[in-house]
């Protein structure tokens, strides 16, 4: 009787360790990569003690609006960073210009929009490349970093991106203009709880053009220097 209880301990033990073993596999499969295992090797802000900000603006449209939001910018003396689209550089060269020639940064937003987490180390390599080698045909500017399109990256992408003399950079304030075409709403995420170091998303929009005067001299009250990507981080 004693025998049979211990075996049947055992077998159960024995069913349980299997369990877990199973159940730990399938929500942690062994060389899984997740944006986690990399995030440290990726820029969502810069030093909250350096009093700069950025303005970073990914570019796959709206090149209507991109003379205000230049002109403002001068009108500020300040420099921003533009992440440019290759696909959209191709069609609109003398934007992409105009934007290297008032000496904003440029940076790499790939060059068809693509989801490049789930895109491959040779087809990361392909996107970013493709796109550097156009803007650097066109405006004759190197580039060295790189926001990858819906801030979606996995390994591959920052080992692509790292292979190419790249720095993957994302966002610490998200205005989604994209989405809500409100410059009040706008203003309000550019600004809410602004600090150094933050780098804040944009797009060039009608309303982002609209809110943009009020966002930059709203910096300049609290003492906040707006300024490049690669300025802010210190890069």
């Amino acid at each position: 009787m004693m025998r049979s209880v211990k075996v049947a301990v055992f077998t159960n033990a024995v069913l349980l360790l299997l369990v877990v073993v199973v159940g730990a596999v399938c929500f942690f499969p062994l060389g899984a990569v997740t944006a986690g295992n990399v995030s440290d090797r990726v820029y969502y802000r810069g030093d909250a003690e350096s009093g700069k900000v950025s303005l970073m603006f990914n570019v796959y449209g709206g090149a209507d609006y991109i003379p205000g939001i230049l002109d403002t910018l001068d009108s500020f003396g300040v420099k921003a960073t533009f992440f440019i689209g290759g696909c959209w550089a191709d069609d609109h060269t003398q934007t992409l210009r105009e934007i290297a020639a008032r000496g904003h940064e440029l940076g790499n937003h790939g060059y068809f929009h693509k989801d490049q987490d789930k895109l491959s180390l040779s087809a990361n390599k392909e996107e970013i490349l493709r796109c550097h080698d156009l803007v650097k045909s066109l405006a004759g500017k190197e580039m060295g970093l790189f926001a990858p399109p819906s801030g979606a990256y996995s390994e591959n992408t920052v080992n692509a991106a790292e292979s190419l003399a790249y720095k993957v950079i994302m966002w610490s304030k998200d205005t989604i203009d994209w989405r809500d075409h409100d410059a009040t709403l706008i203003f309000s995420r550019a600004t809410a709880g602004i600090e150094g170091g933050d780098l804040v998303l944009m797009h060039p929009t009608e309303e982002t053009a609209e809110a943009l005067p009020s966002v930059l001299a709203f910096y300049k009250e609290k003492g906040l220097a707006q300024c490049t990507v690669s300025e802010t981080l210190g890069l």
